[in-house]
This record gives C-alpha cells, structure tokens and sequence, in this order.
C-alpha cells in the first residue's frame, strides 16, 4: 500500500514524548512488511540537522492566514527510519529554537494554530497529489491535534485517499480562537457543533475524531476510557458515536526491540537477556548508575525504584514524592528519577534529594541515556500515571526484567499483569498495580514488590515473564493494515 504518514514528531528527529517513539516504530514495522510509506512532518531546524542527503522535491505555495506562503518539500534519508522523510518547511514558521509547540521558557508558540494548520494543509495537498511530488498515497494516516486538520481537509474532495487518525492524548486539544478558523480558510459549514467547533472554539482534535474515516487510540482500554466524561475532555460523547459505528478502535502501540533491547543496547555498559545474566549484570548496571546519579554513595545492595518521565499530575509525580519518605523510613529502597516538568515538582524532588542524598537520586532534564541506564540498573519502574493512553516504559521495563509498579489504567491495565497470588501460581504475572491513584494505594504496591523482591526465586520468574512478552510493532501494524483496507472513504 502506499501511505502517507503525518505527525508532529517522529523520533529520532524530534520528540517531546511517546508520540515520536510510536511515530517511528509504526513506521519501521509497516516498511519491513513491504508497504510503501512517506513520512511528512515539519522542517524543524533540529530535524533537517538530523537528516542525510537533504533535497528539494518540490514547492508550492497556499494560501492561509491572510497572506500567502512559500512551501518547501524537502526530503531527506534517516537510516533508523528504514528509509526517508519528507519535511515540510514553511518560511519562518519551524526553523526555530525550542521544541515543537513551545519556545526556551516554555510558553506556546503564539502561532502554534496557524503552523500546524498551514502544516495540515500541505499534507492535505500531498495526499491529493497537488504538490508536485507526482505520488497519491492510498491512505494518510495523522496523529493527534496537530494533524486533525487534514481530515477536514480531504473530506471537502469528492474523491480522495481513505483517512485513518490517531488519538495519542485526549488532554491535548489545539483549541484556538474562531478567527483562526475563518484566516484559515475553512468553509461556514464546518463551523458546527457536529464539526469542528467545540464550545466556540476550534478543536483541532475534535477534526480529525469527526472527520477521518477511521480513529483509533494506543490501546484497547483507552478506547474504552475516552467514551466517558472522566476521561473524554468533553469530547465523551463524540466519541461513543464513532464507537457504535464501529470507527473507533483500541491498537496497543509497540515498542522499537532494536532500540529498546537489553541484550544489545548501546547506551546500557554490561548487556543481558530473560535466558542469561539478568542478575549479575542488572546489578553491575546500577552500579554505573549509582556513580553517575549518586557519586557512588547509593547502597548497591538495596533495592532501587526508578522513574523516567515528565514531572507533570497525569504521569503521577506528586504521589510518588508524597510517598517518598515512608518508604524511606520503613525500607532500604534508593529512588533515581530522571524528569523535567513543573517548577514546583522539580523543586520538590531537588528537596527530596538533598534531604536524603543517599536515598533519592534526581536528574532534572531528559537524558536518553540515563533513562536506558534505569531500566538496566533499577529492580522497579515507578509509573502511577492517572491516565495512560498506552504508555511505553512499562513495556521497556519489562523487556529489562525490571517489574513496573502501575495505576490498572489505559494501556498500563492491558499491558501489566499484577503479581497477586493467582497470576504468580499461574506464571502469569509480570508486575504491581493499583486501582486508585491515591498516595496509599502506590505505597501498599511498591511494598508488595519490595516484599516478593526478597523471595529471589519468585522474582526471577517474575523477571523472566515480563521479558519474554512480545510487544514488537509488527502484530500492531498488522492491526492497522487491516483498518488502511476496511471500507471506502466517508
């Protein structure tokens, strides 16, 4: 099939979060089963430094918040991506300092509407093969608000490649004003509450939940989730009736096993596998770590807790930092966490550490490095997220032998196999969970954990079942192939 790919990131390129890793592993996954993929996302300057062989293919111009752009396709070749990329540069609009959406201080760019709604046009443009590239794809697939325009755009063509849009994060909606809806261009008839206005707002999201011909989320309970005002964002109800029509689906997102493998991962010192050396050599691993987060004063014989991620209430840091102190009090265990987020978590773990500099081990920032390191040396992954839309580090921790302790929701609750008393009799179980995300119930799963790491025959077997699950790409891309086919267009 040939299909035409648009996301905001796409790792190694550019990533904020999960979406870059999902990005770029779906897209791997499709080229190895041989279907012809064109991965478009914008001409960030850090993107183009990143590519080989970088090349223009065309330019075309659109017109779009009262005035008219220049447009570059430019392409250019990515050897972790199986192939090349197309990146979309517009003016001034993306080669900019900062990440994607906002600037050093982290605001959101002023024209973030406009950016990623001229981006959606282009790719709109791309998949009715009027920007001189001479290829129409059969399918565009989009992900998240930053591409939810495109349906919009191709459901104005009377004949037009099928749409398929992903949902990685219902909190993030692309709400902007009416004015930006109308500099845009977008016909009167879209602004309805069936369409794309969403209480005198554009959504951005709601676009691509309304108007592609398929959505689907990162995993099956989330689908579930999202069709309930808990955790719909307002959108619940838009949601249910893409369901009952049978055009909402729940795919679990995969994970990169030659990025994310511990028996040949470059950024990790000693190497293991489920069938070999998972103990010795996790433990000389969080030896390394503890010299480079704790200058080696981190007891190596005491059971270590890990957290990567952002330091924000939906990964669940402040149940984490709430908890910290007991634990510290009623057990030997050690914490490196490795995070950037709100000031005040940050300022949080910075105390923490101070107080208990041989017990709490932090790194403010995001380190690829440091976080493979934490799934090699930790024994648990701390992740209580209120809500996880997939989620990937649970499945990096159980490729690592390193048991997740998790809050039972989104793809966590159909990734994770609590280690009650049946799933360890069963050799079922491959991690802790936890139905409420209250500060008590992660404590009471963290002390499980720590209870049954002191059983080292029990643990192992714990260990060696989490490592041996399969969450390879390939039967998720499967998934997907067989949405690209199902049905004629809207």
């Amino acid at each position: 099939m040939k299909i035409l790919f648009a996301s905001s990131e796409v790792y190694p390129l550019i990533k904020t979060g999960g979406l870059a890793d999902a990005c770029s592993g779906l897209t791997v996954a499709l080229r190895n089963l041989q279907h012809e993929v064109q991965v478009v996302l914008p001409a960030y300057a850090d993107a183009l430094a990143m590519v080989d062989a970088v090349e223009v293919l065309a330019t075309l111009e659109i017109e779009g918040c009262v005035q008219r752009r220049q447009v570059r396709i430019l392409r250019g070749q990515l050897s972790e991506l199986a192939g090349s990329v197309l990146l979309v540069a517009i003016d001034d609009l993306f080669d900019r300092p900062g990440n994607p959406y906002q600037n050093s201080a982290g605001e959101d760019w002023w024209d973030n509407g406009e950016r990623f709604g001229l981006f959606s046009r282009v790719v709109a443009e791309m998949a009715m093969d009027r920007a001189g590239l001479n290829w129409q794809p059969e399918v565009v697939h989009c992900h998240d608000w930053q591409t939810g325009l495109v349906a919009a755009w191709l459901q104005l063509e009377p004949v037009r490649p099928r749409t398929l849009f992903t949902i990685h994060n219902m909190a993030y909606a692309g709400l902007f004003p009416y004015r930006l809806f109308e500099s845009l261009g977008l016909p009167e008839e879209l602004w309805h509450f069936e369409q794309l206005e969403f209480y005198n707002n554009l959504s951005m999201l709601k676009a691509g939940i309304v108007c592609a011909d398929q959505v689907t989320t990162v995993s099956p309970s989330y689908a579930e989730e999202i069709c309930l005002p808990a955790h719909g964002f307002g959108l619940h109800e838009t949601l249910q009736q893409r369901w009952q029509q049978g055009q909402l689906h729940g795919i679990i997102n995969g994970m990169d096993t030659s990025v994310w493998n511990p028996a040949i991962d470059p950024l990790i010192p000693y190497h293991y596998s489920a069938q070999r050396g998972r103990v010795a050599q996790k433990k000389r691993n969080k030896q390394v770590l503890l010299e480079q987060l704790a200058g080696g004063h981190g007891d190596l014989n005491a059971p270590l807790c890990g957290f990567v991620g952002r330091l924000v209430e939906q990964k669940g840091i402040d149940l984490i930092t709430a908890i910290l102190p007991s634990l510290i009090a009623s057990s030997n265990a050690c914490f490196a966490i490795v995070g950037t987020g709100q000031t005040a978590f940050e300022q949080q773990l910075r105390f923490l550490a101070e107080h208990f500099p041989q017990r709490v081990f932090v790194h403010i920032g995001y380190s690829e490095a440091l976080a493979h390191l934490i799934e090699a040396a930790a024994d648990l992954f701390l992740m209580p997220s209120r809500f996880e839309p997939c989620g990937l580090n649970q499945m990096y921790s159980l490729a690592y032998g390193t048991p997740p302790v998790v809050h039972a929701t989104g793809g966590l609750k159909d990734t994770v196999v609590d280690a009650d008393d049946v799933a360890l009799a069963e050799g079922r179980a491959t991690g802790f969970s936890f139905e409420s995300p209250e500060p008590s119930h992660l404590c009471q799963a963290v002390e499980r954990a720590l209870a049954l790491l002191n059983r080292p025959r029990l643990w192992q077997k714990l260990q060696k079942h989490g490592m041996t699950r399969n969450f390879s790409w390939e039967p998720s891309a499967r998934r997907y192939l067989e949405l690209y086919l199902s049905g004629e267009s809207r």
